[in-house]
């Protein structure tokens, strides 16, 4: 099965590049990358043409001007690139584990989405871990994580977990199986049935509406929080804004009670999408 991992990125070159030496690793190889740029400068591009040459890998750089957060719509953008049948979900700024699509193409089934997590570093862990780091596999070993600043928390055992514990984890943890952007996965089949991301929604809980719309849609959930590990590095979010973090979660709960599978603001209003739909019209 084909993989197309989808991410968005903006403005933060450095990050990515670390994230793609993450996937120059993958044990699971039949994939590609589509990077949806919500409006970064060249040297963004200039990367992303660099780690291809130098990785190997099929990596479609998708970019829209700058013209504030339009995460969704490069989201949308992205989706629209696709060219497998299921996608996994991630951020510029998430470097994956080893066998991290291994473990998304192993879990999915028909008419399923897979909710992961991440594990969040600090900055001076983040600015420290290398190349060979992440090449080694060691930014992911506990004892060198907490030796490069990491604190002690319940939370390091997602790192630790073995492939036994992980399933009893998954299926004894609390936490709400929501969709995470930074690590899920759904089919593009189910996405293109709920028209995508909701163009509307600026940063928060976007991705957590998503889901909401694929589970009214027949789609159920299913954990992965402690078998498919991407190590989250440090960041500032400038454009978080408490009111809209609520319009957005208001629009959730809306969506939830009101049983709502589709968007109005979604891929099918996207000129690319009406372009590609007039050619298959006329052919």
């Amino acid at each position: 099965m084909k993989i197309s991992v989808i991410m968005t990125t903006y403005n933060s070159p450095v990050w990515l590049e670390k994230v793609l030496w993450g996937y120059s690793v993958q044990q699971y190889k039949d994939f590609e990358i589509v990077i949806g740029d919500d409006g970064s400068r060249d040297d963004t591009r200039e990367t992303i043409d660099r780690l291809r040459e130098q990785t190997g890998l099929t990596i479609k750089h998708i970019w829209q001007e700058d013209d504030g957060f339009r995460k969704c719509r490069i989201l949308n953008k992205a989706i629209l690139q696709a060219d497998a049948p299921y996608l996994v979900f991630t951020d510029g700024d998430c470097i994956p584990r080893a066998d991290f699509l291994a473990v998304h193409a192993a879990e999915a089934k028909p008419k399923h989405y897979l909710s992961g997590g991440y594990h969040k570093l600090p900055m001076s862990t983040s600015e420290t871990i290398s190349k060979d780091d992440i090449l080694s596999g060691r930014c992911f070993d506990l004892k060198w994580l907490k030796a490069h600043g990491l604190k002690s928390s319940y939370k390091n055992s997602k790192l630790t977990a073995t492939p036994r514990q992980a399933r009893i984890f998954n299926a004894l943890t609390p936490t709400k199986c929501n969709f995470k952007g930074s690590n899920g996965s759904a089919w593009l089949e189910d996405v293109m049935r709920i028209n995508g991301f909701d163009e509307r929604m600026p940063w928060g809980g976007l991705d957590r509406e998503f889901g909401v719309r694929l589970i009214n849609a027949g789609v159920k959930p299913k954990h992965v929080r402690y078998n498919a590990i991407v190590i989250h590095l440090d960041h500032k979010r400038g454009y978080k804004d408490p009111r809209l973090v609520n319009e957005n979660k208001q629009l959730r709960i809306y969506n939830a009670r009101h049983g709502v599978t589709w968007t109005d603001h979604g891929i099918a209003q996207l000129p690319e999408y009406v372009a590609r739909k007039t050619t298959d019209h006329q052919s």
